[in-house]
Formats: C-alpha cells, sequence, structure tokens
C-alpha cells in the first residue's frame, strides 16, 4: 500500500511539475496563434497556425520586416510587418518603400506586385499624411499587411505602442505542407 502512496505522489508531482513548465513557457516564452484573415498573403495565408516568439521581443525591440503580433484597438490581436521604426520616416512612392528618404526592396511582395495590373500595390502615402507626423513616435511601430490592398494597419489603427507587442512570429506549423520559418 505505501508502494502504490508513493508511486501516486511521484506522478502527481511529475503533473504538477509539467503543467507549471507549460504554462511559463506559454506566458513568457512562445505562444500559439491561429492567422485570421487575407492581410498578410501570400507570406501568411488564412488559418495558418504559428508560434510567437514572447522571448525574442523582450530582449529588444523588433528588427525592420520582422512579423510581429500586437493587441490591435478592436481588442483583437494583429498580425503585421514592421515598416517603420520609431524615428522613421516613412514614405510610399511608384509602389517603392523609402525609409528616411532611401528605397528599400520588399521581395516578399513581388509575388503581389506582378498580379496587380491596375495600380500600385501600395497607394502613394506619407506618414505625416496617415498618422499626422512625420516620423514614427518615440516607443511605436509602424505596420502594414502584405497583402496591402486589403490590410488594416498603421494606416488605419496608427502607430503599435511597442507594449502592446505580444512577439515576433517565427514557425508556421500548420497545416503541415506549409511547416516552415517565417521572413
Amino acid at each position: 500500500m505505501a508502494k502504490k502512496k508513493s508511486e501516486l505522489w511521484e506522478w502527481t508531482k511529475a503533473l504538477v511539475v509539467a503543467v507549471l513548465l507549460a504554462a511559463i513557457i506559454r506566458y513568457f516564452l512562445f505562444a500559439p496563434i491561429v492567422v485570421d484573415g487575407l492581410s498578410m498573403m501570400p507570406t501568411l495565408h488564412d488559418q495558418d497556425r504559428m508560434i510567437v516568439n514572447k522571448f525574442s521581443y523582450k530582449i529588444g525591440e523588433p528588427d525592420r520586416f520582422d512579423i510581429i503580433v500586437f493587441h490591435a484597438p478592436e481588442n483583437k490581436d494583429y498580425i503585421k510587418r514592421v515598416i517603420g521604426l520609431p524615428g522613421d520616416k516613412i514614405e510610399y512612392k511608384d509602389d517603392t518603400l523609402y525609409v528616411n528618404g532611401e528605397p528599400y526592396e520588399e521581395p516578399y511582395l513581388d509575388e503581389y506586385k506582378q498580379q496587380v495590373a491596375d495600380g500600385p500595390l501600395t497607394e502613394p502615402f506619407t506618414l505625416e499624411e496617415k498618422i499626422g507626423q512625420e516620423t514614427v513616435p518615440e516607443g511605436h511601430l509602424f505596420v502594414m499587411g502584405d497583402n496591402r490592398r486589403f490590410s488594416k494597419d498603421s494606416r488605419h489603427i496608427g502607430p503599435v505602442p511597442m507594449e502592446d507587442v505580444l512577439g515576433t512570429a517565427g514557425i508556421i506549423y500548420w497545416p503541415i505542407e506549409d511547416i516552415r520559418l517565417i521572413k
């Protein structure tokens, strides 16, 4: 009888430790998320399941072109690409991104740019036209979806406060045929 109690106690301890570790990992390091919508096509597809790396964001701010997950004003979590960092001056003209006056390549948009026949993929704008400021405010990010014509992003909701960022999107794990690291 004592052996059964000891074995039950050991299993209980192991289960409690496993649950605690899972909670710590989920809350502080990694979290699963499901893509809802088409705003990040062709990079991410509706209903892709992915892992958000919360730890990498805690180390420092995201880099330009990272894909991040953040709390949006509508009490939803959005997935978008970082275009502008604090202090950046952002402008689009002739379907080209300009950051602080320098043109930037966006190879993740090439597929969509080839498909568009009725104008640019990204309508021309300046940051001042969209948010009323010349540069991305300190402590904020300017984000956009890859599916520029059908994305509700910083052009509509304004710059994203850094404290609203949950983490960076790292890995798509479902559907199985789409498993990959996200660039």
